[in-house]
């Protein structure tokens, strides 16, 4: 699987269209289901994103495609055959299938970072914030608290905030006045509105927001300055993440890059962690 992966291919189709939230969704769902998506009728396709079968219409339509007929034969015809045969020929049980979903999102996200100039805008971004804020709620928080530890490694001043409620506003506040220009954003399904009205908030105030989410079609897109796609798997009961993981720790290699100090920071972290016997051996 190369830069031409279904998923990848599919991105470079949607992007550039100006889309309804409803056909951001089902675009969301064709990228989630890329392999399938030029065997799905409209209405599968509908029942799947959660949307009309009308809609599903529209959006092919809004692609610039006579109808959804008329999109799915040009995923049929861009489709590599010999990748569909090969799938063909094999039989996955769930749990297979699952972690077979996510070896092709890392491989959709290596694709994406054959260009490094985002990644390497995000780090000059977080690595000049001081301080940063890092915001992750409900099924992103593990995502946002993950960041911020290791983060908070290099970066003298990181402040997590994995949490709704009536203060998430107030913090914000609290680190715009206190010097920063930057927020760093994970955002995931199901995608909370306390996130999406904190992230118009942040950008209200000036803040640079830097969002990784699922989809570049995600609803916290448009509050979003500088929007990194890593896609989730969701063939088990509960969505899984490893893309957007993975994303969280490139970022934080290319903001110790525009950190002169952090390989002293992370030094002189192990001289004081060996001291006080934090780690066993």
């Amino acid at each position: 699987m190369s830069g031409s992966s279904p998923a990848a291919r599919l991105q470079r189709l949607f992007e550039g269209h100006r889309l309804t939230p409803t056909q951001r969704r089902i675009a969301h769902c064709m990228v989630r289901r890329a392999a399938d998506a030029p065997f799905l009728s409209s209405v599968e396709l509908a029942e799947l994103a959660g949307v009309s079968q009308p809609s599903v219409t529209r959006f092919a339509v809004a692609l610039g495609f006579d109808g959804y007929p008329a999109l799915r034969r040009h995923l049929r015809e861009v489709a590599p055959a010999d990748a569909a045969q090969e799938d063909a020929g094999e039989t996955y049980n769930e749990y297979q299938q699952a972690v077979r979903a996510e070896i092709e999102n890392l491989q959709h996200l290596s694709d994406l970072l054959a260009d490094p100039g985002p990644v390497e805008r995000a780090g000059r971004l977080l690595a000049g914030s001081r301080p940063l804020p890092v915001l992750g709620l409900r099924a992103a928080s593990s995502q946002a608290r993950g960041f911020g530890y290791f983060a908070a490694k290099v970066h003298p001043d990181v402040r997590v905030l994995d949490e709704g409620g009536s203060m998430l506003l107030d913090r914000i506040d609290s680190a715009r006045r206190a010097g920063a220009t930057a927020l760093m954003c994970f955002a995931l399904p199901r995608h909370p509105r306390e996130c999406v009205e904190a992230l118009a908030y942040a950008g209200g105030q000036g803040l640079t927001v830097v969002t990784v989410a699922d989809s570049a079609f995600a609803p916290v897109a448009k509050h979003s300055d500088l929007l990194l796609p890593a896609a989730i798997g969701s063939g088990l009961s509960f969505d899984t993440v490893c893309a957007p993981m993975l994303l969280g720790r490139v970022l934080l290699e290319a903001m110790c890059d525009e950190l002169p100090d952090a390989q002293a920071r992370l030094e002189e972290f192990d001289v004081r962690a060996a001291v006080r016997g934090l780690f066993v051996e």
